[in-house]
């Protein structure tokens, strides 16, 4: 369980991950560019790919706006080379099959699935500065809908 809850202007938490050809990706490597990761429970499952979809489709906006975007869920890389291919997805799909980045996002704890506690995902999402400081923080997000929040809370249209 994790009781971390990232805010504005708080340290991005530092990793690095393989992506979905199991090259290391850091998040080291984008200081000077501002990010956005996404956690989220599972490739290939149907709220997760809606959202990975509405990332895909928000990319140019997204990218105009000086973005990069990352993906991160606890999937092995060839999983996520599959939901790449399948889906269109061309930016970076991380694996964190240990949870270790997530639990540093405040993105692993315990929620209530179908009306039982579980511990697991908490889907949420993170614009990250230049600096590599955390400009906005979104917790408990819903896969669909959300992409047009964030976008909207970092003024990009």
């Amino acid at each position: 369980m994790t009781d971390i809850r990232l805010a504005a202007g708080d340290p991005a938490p530092d990793f690095t991950l393989p992506d979905q050809d199991g090259r290391p990706v850091s998040l080291a490597s984008f200081r000077g560019r501002r990010v956005v990761a996404f956690f989220y429970p599972a490739a290939m499952t149907p709220g997760c790919t809606t959202e990975a979809c509405d990332f895909r489709d928000a990319l140019e906006p997204l990218r105009a706006a000086g973005y990069d975007i990352v993906g991160i869920s606890r999937d092995e890389p060839e999983k996520l080379r599959r939901f790449a291919d399948r889906d269109g997805l061309t930016y970076p799909l991380l694996s964190d099959p240990d949870a270790a980045v997530h639990r540093a996002y405040g993105a692993w704890g315990e929620k209530m699935n179908y009306g039982k506690k579980i511990e697991g995902v908490i889907r949420s999402t993170f614009a990250i500065d230049e600096e590599g400081r955390v400009a906005l923080a979104a917790y408990n997000v819903k896969a669909t809908g959300h992409v047009g929040r964030i976008r909207r809370d970092l003024g990009i249209a």
